[in-house]
């Protein structure tokens, strides 16, 4: 009688520790999960605000660059007019060019472009994003980690 009690008591003290088991288990799965969605969050946070200081620096670069370009155009033509030589005119082409990269990237749709190019890589040319030696693995930081290390911890 004594160890068929026992037995029942640890038959249910099992069942319990199972169950508290689970439950531990799906809360930690839970705990992972939202731990990660912020993680991911996060990232997206930090490259959006990374697009924007890049579109706003080419926005206030092209304030600068503009009225560069503006004042060389209209010098270069004068000097071109008043010494009568068209050569004067050829660096206007080259600014000009820059200045139309700018306008494109603070205000045109470079970025969209830019972003369906990369999209297309993706999809069409994978082989290009390998990482030499292939994907880093947590053996192999843990083997250059130990050969590095100047402790003697665990080697």
């Amino acid at each position: 009688m004594k160890n068929e009690l026992w037995v029942k008591m640890g038959f249910i003290f099992s069942k319990s520790m199972n169950e508290n088991m689970k439950s531990q288990q799906e809360f930690m799965l839970m705990n992972a999960r939202l731990q990660l969605e912020r993680q991911l969050m996060m990232q997206n946070e930090m490259r959006e605000r990374q697009m924007a200081m890049q579109i706003a620096w080419s926005r206030e670069f092209l304030k600068y660059f503009g009225t560069f370009f503006g004042i060389a155009a209209v010098s270069l033509t004068a000097g071109a007019i008043k010494k009568k030589k068209p050569a004067f005119l050829l660096p206007i082409v080259p600014l000009g060019f820059v200045l139309t990269y700018q306008y494109d990237m603070g205000y045109g749709t470079l970025i969209q472009r830019m972003k369906g190019e990369a999209e297309n890589i993706l999809e069409t040319e994978k082989s290009k994003l390998q990482l030499p030696k292939g994907m880093i693995t947590f053996e192999n930081l843990e083997k250059a980690r130990r050969e590095q290390s100047k402790f003697f911890i665990d080697k």
